[in-house]
């Protein structure tokens, strides 16, 4: 296993990045908020033209679990490899639930888990995010993988938000449980700062501190940071109309995420996110001055991830290992998952994904949409523009030129990726499509341009007037921002 590295993004299975890249005791703090087997389809937003969030959805993944070959070859994994007390939880659990979606779930969970708890320091903090759906059956995994004896806190985070009419009571919060590897972990105590009226109180020499066993004394001193932070934590959800608010479905406030650095880490540490969805932790990670790896299975949010961390830290280079770097790496990606290939091929060019129920009639054939601000040669003021994008990884034709000119009419240009080399007729078709002329810049540019996988590769971008983002901006930091290096690294 080659060196930890620092201040990167994964593409894949985060149980086959652990094994493959993470060492033992390298880690010294693990946020981890997995899907909750809660049988949801989860989308995302992307932002059209307008800086409006689109009322087009993108399934960024399912948050369901089914047990299949795959279930029961790691449910085999996890009796004949893992630690004895935790293939005994497990063959027990499997026994009396049954193979079904929440034991397959548990399954994928538990050597997950058993992964972080060999990567984790002996000083180090695990903060597992989850919700009433498999919490109880959780905590017991937790509880022999890491040891009763390290479990910290039940944490408790408690928001408010628009609610509908149910026949119970309202869900208004979740579950983080905190361990530890061993009683030997860092933690900085946080304070809730005092309220006015205790302010006023402490002022007079009238506030009262307990202690167990102890009478009750009074608190004279102004220079005290506030009383120690409890295990239920009011901080709000993220609203929709929050500039904080990335579209993404999971999203955390990064108000929560800091909080959990700030006490389980310091400045220098290594934060985890294997879960990582648009990257909350890692930029709360990044402006504490923590260093950070995430991981994530979908190039969807790889793109977010990039997207999110360019937008907030001026000049930062973010290394995204999994990803296609060859031809041969592109063709696999392909044959592997037609769709990831689809948003991988679309983030290298800064396309956002075109919904599938809306890839029929006149829309037939494409795959992505980038959008752009031009000048209306009719009226002279700000035009939104839009160029097509078709994604091809297998055989290509001259018809598919055909079709997306047709599309293309339609808008100002169109783009035709591919992952094959294209024919010496598609090229002729392509130019036979003329040009665009872009008022704004005054400027003629290809109506029709092919671009190859292999020429994305080298750096070959669409020409084209500048792009709007397709992912919602996030607001940049004040703070000077610097990657912090690693011995060795």
């Amino acid at each position: 296993m080659d060196e930890l590295k620092i201040n990167v993004l994964y593409y894949g299975d985060n149980l086959e990045i652990l094994r493959k890249y993470i060492p033992a005791n390298s880690i010294d703090l693990i946020y981890l908020d997995p899907p909750f087997s809660s049988k949801r389809h989860y989308n995302i937003l992307f932002k059209e033209a307008t800086g409006e969030l689109s009322a087009a959805q993108i399934k960024a993944f399912s948050d369901t679990w089914h047990w299949d070959q795959a279930a029961e070859d790691t449910f085999q994994e996890i009796i004949n490899t893992a630690p004895p007390k935790v293939a005994k939880l497990i063959d027990a659990m499997v026994d009396g639930l049954g193979r079904n979606d929440v034991t397959a779930y548990l399954v994928m969970m538990t050597i997950r888990l058993v992964e972080l708890h060999r990567v984790l320091k002996d000083t180090g903090c695990l903060y597992l995010h989850c919700d009433p759906t498999a919490s109880h059956y959780l905590k017991l995994v937790l509880d022999q993988v890491f040891g009763v004896k390290n479990f910290q806190n039940e944490i408790v985070w408690h928001y408010r938000r628009w609610t509908a009419q149910a026949k119970r009571f309202q869900r208004l919060h979740e579950t983080l449980f905190f361990y530890t590897k061993t009683g030997n972990y860092k933690f900085n105590t946080q304070f809730t700062p005092y309220t006015a009226g205790s302010l006023e109180r402490k002022r007079q020499g009238i506030l009262h501190r307990f202690k167990r066993g102890e009478e009750p004394y009074l608190v004279t001193t102004t220079r005290e940071q506030g009383v120690p932070e409890h295990d239920v934590w009011h901080i709000p959800f993220v609203p929709p109309s929050a500039k904080e608010r990335l579209g993404y479905p999971t999203q955390k406030p990064e108000a929560l995420l800091e909080r959990i650095i700030k006490a389980s880490s310091n400045e220098g540490d290594v934060v985890l996110d294997p879960f990582c969805g648009c990257g909350t932790t890692l930029v709360a990670a990044h402006s504490l001055n923590r260093r950070w790896i995430g991981i994530d299975i979908t190039h969807l949010a790889i793109a977010v991830m990039r997207s999110r961390l360019e937008d907030t830290f001026r000049g930062i280079q973010v290394e995204a290992i999994g990803e296609p770097v060859d031809v041969a790496g592109a063709k696999a990606l392909a044959r592997q998952d037609r769709y990831q290939f689809q948003w991988w091929a679309l983030s290298r060019i800064k396309a956002k994904p075109f919904p599938e129920e809306r890839r029929k009639g006149a829309d037939k054939g494409i795959d992505g949409v980038i959008d752009f601000v031009d000048r209306d040669e009719a009226t002279g003021k700000p035009s939104m523009k839009r160029a097509v994008v078709s994604v091809k990884s297998g055989h290509v034709h001259v018809k598919d030129i055909r079709e997306l000119k047709d599309i293309a009419s339609r808008h100002a240009m169109g783009v035709f990726i591919t992952l094959e080399p294209p024919t010496r007729e598609m090229r002729t078709e392509a130019v036979s499509a003329g040009s665009y002329h872009s008022p704004l810049w005054n400027k003629e540019y290809p109506k029709i341009q092919i671009l190859t996988i292999e020429e994305l590769l080298r750096g070959k971008a669409v020409d084209m007037p500048s792009p709007t983002s397709p992912y919602a901006k996030a607001p940049k930091v004040s703070k000077k921002e610097e990657q912090l290096p690693l011995e060795g690294s």
